[in-house]
Order: C-alpha cells, then structure tokens, then sequence
C-alpha cells in the first residue's frame, strides 16, 4: 500500500476505536457497481435505503451490505481473478483467499437480496446456505471471474455502524437473470439506472460520490475494467482523511 507502513495497514484494516476509547475492528463490507453499457453513457443502478435504517438512511446507495464469512463456501463457476483476490483479501494477520471469496460473494447475493439481479452463468447450483435459494431455484451458479475491484472505504470513527467496504462492480451484462419483482428483501426502495453524472447529483454519501468520481476517471482509460488495476483506499486516520491506492 503506497504511503504506509505495515503497522498503519494493520492498524487501518485491524483496529480502530469507538467513542469511549475501546478497541473496535470495523466489519467487513461489500458493494457492487452494476455498469450498464448499452446506451450512449455508462449507467450505475442505484437504490433508496429506508428511512427506517439506523446506516444512512434515506440515502441513494448501491446494493451490498456486511459480509458473511459463511459465503466463502458457496460453490461457484469461476473464481476471481488472483489479481483481484490478492488486493480484495488486503494485507496483514487476516489476509486470505477465503475472506476475498466471501466479500466477493457477499455482493453477489446482496444484489440479489435488494436488486433481484443474479450476477453468474445458467448452470446446475446447489447450497444450502441462507440468502442463496433464488440462485438455485432459477439455476444460476455466481460467476466470479466478472468481478472488478474498484475501491475501498472504512466508515470514520464515531458512526452507528462502521465498515470496511470493498467497492466491486460488474456489468449489467454479468446478469444472468433479473426478477421482475426485485429482490426478497425490499430493502432498497426507488431502485434505478443513472448516468454517472446524475447518480452525483442525488441523495447518496459523500463517499459514494468520491467513489463515482474514481470509477469515471478510470473507465476514461480503461473502458473494459480490465483486472488489476491499482484501487484507492479512503479512511481517517488521526483526524485526516488519507487516500491510497492498494
């Protein structure tokens, strides 16, 4: 990672404190950017969180949420990219495959859960683990070979919920089968496809929006999001907010 040493990696991606000074280790996050390229201007899918929700309610976001560590052990057609993996898993004591397969698969299966899209290729599925079904019923095995890491972000201190999130994306053309009814869980509302320009301009975080800066300047080089490619990496870090590329 440019910039830093290895004990402030280890203490970004390990350590933090929450307001009454206690050791806090923000939870592993995932998102994912479905790009549609079928028009003139690229497009991202974007949803209204409930206003109900305790993390940024109200607010225009992607599909994702906290990664189950169980999801490491779905079964897939293609793996990712070991370009990809290495930088997704991160660095230090718990770096590995399996936490760069669940964060992978974890935005796979949100995006089904709040977008009703299945990112993957017709094939036989079987698991039995929560969240899935949907795959096997309309027999879509993920495809992870699809998946492109474009950022990542750690919630400032001080929040109700903190993350580190992995910002993964996807074209629409990854999608093997979309339910007319959106996902089982209804979690985003007002769901819609937005020129990456006019998803800037609506309710979403601050973050979000770096995060849209970063992708366009990228897909100005490197229309194909080919894998590999140097992500950056947003957190604070006593009381400054750091950008690196990892």
């Amino acid at each position: 990672m440019e910039g830093m040493t290895r004990a402030e990696v280890d203490k970004a991606e390990n350590k933090d404190f929450a307001l009454g000074g206690r050791p806090m280790r923000p939870r592993d996050a995932a998102t994912l950017i479905l790009l549609d390229r079928s028009g003139p201007e690229v497009k991202v899918l974007i949803g209204r969180r409930h206003r109900a929700h305790a993390f940024m309610p109200g607010r225009f976001v992607f599909p994702g949420g906290r990664t189950d560590p169980h999801d490491s052990r779905v079964p897939t057609a293609t793996s990712l990219p070991a370009e990809e993996e290495m930088r997704i898993a991160g660095t230090g004591s718990r770096a590995s495959a399996a936490r760069a397969r669940a964060i992978a698969l974890s935005a796979v299966r949100e995006t089904y859960e709040e977008a009703g899209l299945l990112i993957g290729i017709a094939a036989p599925f079987r698991t039995t683990r929560p969240g899935w079904q949907g795959f096997v019923e309309h027999g879509v095995s993920p495809a992870l070979d699809r998946l492109r890491f474009v950022a990542r972000a750690i919630t400032p201190p001080g929040r109700v919920r903190r993350y580190d999130t992995r910002f993964l994306a996807a074209w629409r053309d990854d999608v093997a089968v979309e339910l007319p009814e959106g996902g089982p869980t209804n979690e985003l509302e007002e769901l819609c496809w937005l020129s990456i320009e006019d998803a800037k301009k609506a309710e979403i975080p601050a973050i979000t929006r770096t995060v849209l800066d970063e992708l366009k300047a990228r897909l100005d080089k490197d229309p194909a999001l080919k894998p590999g490619h140097p992500v950056p990496f947003y957190r604070m870090t006593r009381n400054r907010f750091l950008r690196d590329l990892v």
